[in-house]
């Protein structure tokens, strides 16, 4: 899977974005306001090359807040669940740009695969997930409706700490295992 460019620079800009009040949207011009008149030079597919960066920023911040999650002493569904979280907790003062990005990624089907995919992926990575066969295809995919679900949830929470996503997160994920010991009596019965 291809990442988006990166560089400081774009990083930069996409701050700059997320930091202007109210958050002006996923646009040229906008990014031109917060950023300076030659800013959008840094994303020349426009919008959709802006939120993909967002995304791929998004993601390596919650690779990089992992080491503070204390993930070694957790098993690995806690891990996932833990950096679903901090994903969240991270975005939660950019939960408008977060909703205008997620309807960018609404109108590019292929852009929201990717993104998905590479978030997921990420995700996964920093668990230590280190799967090469099936399971690696079916633990992403499983995640991405998990991740996607508990994201819509917590575009409309406005409870403390995000207290309503995390349990429908909690939810899902029960889910989750629930379905796999399902599938697991089956295989043995």
């Amino acid at each position: 899977m291809t990442e988006p460019e990166r560089s400081a620079e774009r990083d930069a800009a996409i701050d700059a974005l997320l930091g202007a009040a109210p958050f002006p949207g996923w646009t040229m011009a906008a990014l031109q306001g917060a950023a300076g008149p030659d800013a959008d030079l840094l994303f020349p597919g426009g919008a959709a090359d802006l939120v993909e960066a967002y995304v791929d920023l998004a993601d390596r911040r919650t690779v990089e807040g992992a080491g503070a999650l204390g993930l070694e002493s957790m098993r690995v569904p806690a891990r996932v669940r833990a950096l679903v979280a901090e994903r969240l907790r991270q975005a939660r003062p950019h939960r408008k740009a977060v909703a205008r990005a997620v309807a960018v990624l609404a109108v590019s089907p292929v852009l929201a695969a990717r993104c998905t995919a590479r978030t997921v992926d990420a995700i996964w990575f920093a668990a230590g997930d280190g799967a090469a066969d099936l399971s690696w295809y079916t633990k992403r995919l499983i995640l991405a409706g998990v991740y996607g679900s508990t994201l819509l949830v917590w575009l409309g929470d406005r409870s403390d700490e995000d207290a309503a996503s995390l349990a429908f997160l909690d939810r899902r994920l029960g889910d989750v295992r629930r379905l796999g010991r399902v599938t697991g009596r089956r295989r043995k019965g």
